[in-house]
């Protein structure tokens, strides 16, 4: 796959996860139980994306795989290195 005219939503009940579909399937291939836990997806915009396009926190190519292999790319919120530090600064506190 080369170039995919894609639509990108973002979740309304999970913060910081978008759904990447295809224009030309759009949600047709996203299964009901993943379209359940992300609620009503809201469109964030649309772009054509290449194997060579730089995204902020997906590889386009992984993407392109997703996009053609299932139908859909879920891209998750980035892991918090924070952790150890919300930690300390909630035991500090009590």
């Amino acid at each position: 796959m080369t170039k995919v005219l894609c639509d990108i939503y973002k979740s309304r009940n999970k913060e910081e996860t978008y759904l990447y579909v295809s224009r030309k399937d759009g949600l047709e291939r996203v299964p009901e139980e993943l379209l359940e836990h992300f609620g009503k997806p809201e469109l964030t915009m649309t772009m054509i994306i290449t194997p060579e396009k730089n995204l902020a926190r997906a590889e386009a190519e992984k993407v392109l795989d997703a996009l053609e292999e299932k139908g859909f790319y879920l891209q998750m919120p980035p892991a918090r290195e924070t952790y150890m530090l919300d930690l300390f600064c909630k035991l500090d506190k009590e």
